[in-house]
């Protein structure tokens, strides 16, 4: 019986089609940047587009035809997010834009749940419980780590001082248009805030 040779980026592949991959995680990051010629033609052969951007440090996959298209097959998975949770992404993204022209020598934008809580506290208006009020926000936060885009560096026993990572595939998701729109929004609502229910 004779076995196929397996292809020495399939590990890569793999991991692509679960989610994005990171130059964090060194071996996959340095295979990916090894074969992305091999990797592009394969991937469009499943009908997969290959977005890699090498100075931010992240690659995923896009599906390259339309789901009205015959051919189209689902590869990747969908996320729908609700309009809070949108909106807790957009200030995300817009931390990640703040950060970005700042003069930080970091690489990596490092943030507290207590520091995002306190920046998405500006823009979604308090109910009549101060308590419900921010467990939905930590809600959000949540969703949006399990969504990816978001990653926890350490458990800490304080909730408020957990310290998460925002990954840069924030800017491939929410570009400069979508927080252009956001902004313009704000400006259009009184007093600039969105009720969290």
């Amino acid at each position: 019986m004779s076995t196929s040779k397996i292809l020495p980026y399939a590990s890569v592949v793999v991991k692509l089609l679960k989610g994005p991959v990171e130059y964090v995680e060194k071996g996959a990051w340095e295979k990916l940047l090894q074969y992305k010629v091999e990797l592009t033609g394969f991937l469009q052969q499943l009908g997969l587009l290959l977005v890699l951007d090498e100075q931010d440090g992240y690659a995923f996959v896009k599906h390259a035809l339309s789901e009205d298209d015959e051919a189209y097959v689902s590869w990747t998975q969908r996320r729908s997010f609700s309009y809070e949770e949108s909106i807790m992404l957009v200030l995300l993204r817009e931390m990640m834009a703040e950060f970005e022209i700042s003069e930080s020598a970091s690489r990596e934008l490092i943030k507290k749940r207590r520091e995002i809580k306190e920046y998405a506290e500006l823009f979604f208006k308090e109910g009549a419980s101060r308590i419900k009020f921010l467990k939905e926000i930590d809600r959000l936060i949540d969703k949006v780590e399990e969504s990816g885009f978001l990653h926890k560096m350490e458990n800490h026993e304080v909730i408020d001082e957990q310290k998460f990572r925002i990954r840069k595939i924030i800017k491939a998701k929410v570009d400069s248009e979508a927080l252009e729109n956001f902004q313009q929004q704000l400006m259009a609502h009184a007093g600039g805030v969105v009720a969290a229910e």
